[in-house]
């Protein structure tokens, strides 16, 4: 069956599709089809490495034929499957029936047939094909797809790390900061996301029906079978999986590891909806301006509009991702007694909620791509708060013993609108040294904003 992108029922297949393609290929069935066959694969050949005398090792020949039905894997291998399963109506048996049937011709591989999936419940080869998904989406996608936000904001960090704006507490006027540090805030923040997120370690299991070897020691009693499911899960790809062994588990692998990552994941776009918001209430107040981009349109009827419509996208779209992440770190990790099937079903839309993750960086990325500062604006801004300094004055009204200092300070700013020339006068009248009061007096707005340009630099220069 295929249908145009606008008939699909999902928007990351339809109006969005472009923008996932690298996603796809790793998340969606055919991807899972994929690390079936590599965990099949996987498993075939290290049984034939065991020892057994029913089972000799294979030939190079033979090995390297293997090792190209993964790495060869295509889209009508994955309609082959599918064409079985419409007679087994079991994904996993349709795996392993495929796999026989590229054995034909080939007497090595025939004699050894009932090798494959040996001992094997569907969960073996589900939990791992799962945890690969995972592993390759996340090292080719998703954390590529973060460092890129991080490059730029760091950047931006740098590069406007001198550049007062004017910060806002309750929505109200506040202590000046700059743009860098405001930015570099973020970095800092998606930086230790980020990194939770890689260092989930991704597990797999592979030790039959119901987690205690059963099948394995039936057929071989003598042999270690947890070592040799811990060599094929933890070595390396292509010879192995590269996973991390998951020793203790029922019929399914616990899924921890999914709901831990998930949630880190879930972390990085809870500060990147923040991020959003701040972003677009910055345009809203012309701090920063928007590229055009010829032939866009804002608005149907106001020619004039330049909407931030892709930070309100990224919101949107991590707010469905987030959604998605928290139900199943909260469903995965429970199974009722030694296996339901309700993880299954959930599982099939981990790609889903990677796939409104990447959208949303996507659109963030596109929208720091549009933003050009405006000077101009923060500095009107800040012209227009002089209010601001009365937390320096009374600072230093105390530091020097005057009675009062932020009762004084209160009753000249709260409320009212102030000028520079009031504080200066009020300045001039307070009994500390000279000395202070000319430094006082030369502040302004713009030049109150404390160790902030050294922080934004010390983020935007990658040492924090």
């Amino acid at each position: 069956m295929s249908f145009a992108p606008v008939s699909a029922l999902s928007p990351l297949d339809g109006r969005y599709a472009g923008k996932l393609a690298p996603l796809r290929p790793l998340m969606s069935e055919q991807g899972y089809m994929h690390r079936r066959v590599q965990v099949e694969v996987a498993w075939f050949i290290a049984l034939s490495d065991a020892g057994f005398a029913e089972f000799k090792p294979l030939t190079p020949g033979a090995r390297k034929y293997l090792m190209g039905l993964v790495s060869h894997f295509s889209e009508a291998d994955a309609l082959a499957i599918k064409e079985i399963e419409k007679t087994t109506n079991h994904d996993v048996k349709a795996v392993e029936y495929w796999i026989k049937s590229k054995f034909e011709a080939r007497p090595e591989l025939e004699s050894a047939a009932e090798f494959v999936h040996f001992a094997c419940t569907s969960e073996d080869i589900n939990n791992t094909s799962h945890a690969l998904q995972i592993q390759a989406a996340r090292a080719q996608v998703v954390l590529p797809a973060l460092d890129g936000i991080l490059a730029t904001l760091r950047k931006m960090a740098g590069d406007f790390a001198a550049v007062p704006m004017l910060s806002r507490t309750h929505g109200q006027t506040a202590s000046p900061t700059t743009v860098g540090k405001e930015i570099a805030n973020v970095a800092v923040r998606l930086a230790k996301a980020r990194e939770q997120i890689a260092a989930v370690k991704l597990m797999g299991k592979m030790n039959g029906a119901v987690g205690n070897y059963n099948a394995h020691l039936a057929a071989w009693p003598d042999f270690d079978w947890e070592a040799f499911s811990r060599k094929v899960v933890e070595t390396p790809a292509p010879q192995g999986l590269g996973l991390v062994f998951q020793p203790f588990s029922i019929q399914i692998e616990p899924h921890d590891f999914m709901a831990e990552l998930f949630d880190a994941l879930a972390r990085a776009n809870t500060i990147l909806v923040d991020f959003s918001r701040d972003v677009w209430g910055y345009i809203s107040l012309g701090y920063f301006k928007q590229r055009l981009k010829a032939g866009e349109i804002g608005s149907s009827t106001m020619p004039h509009k330049v909407n931030p419509i892709d930070f309100e996208n990224a919101e949107g779209n991590l707010g469905l991702a987030n959604a998605l992440l928290r139900h199943l770190s909260e469903k995965l990790p429970i199974s009722r007694w030694q296996r339901d099937l309700t993880d299954s079903t959930v599982l099939r839309n981990v790609g889903v909620a990677f796939g409104y993750a990447v959208l949303a960086y996507a659109s963030l990325a596109t929208g720091l791509g549009k933003l050009e500062l405006n000077e101009a604006a923060l500095a009107k801004d800040l012209d227009s708060s002089w209010e601001v300094l009365a937390e320096p004055i009374q600072t230093v009204m105390r530091r020097y013993g005057v009675a009062g200092a932020y009762e004084k300070l209160k009753e000249v700013t709260r409320g009212q609108a102030v000028t520079a020339e009031a504080l200066h006068g009020l300045i001039r009248s307070l009994e500390i040294p000279e000395a202070e009061k000319e430094r006082l007096l030369a502040m302004t707005p713009g030049s109150y904003t404390g160790k902030a340009a050294e922080l934004a630099r010390r983020v935007g220069g990658g040492q924090a």
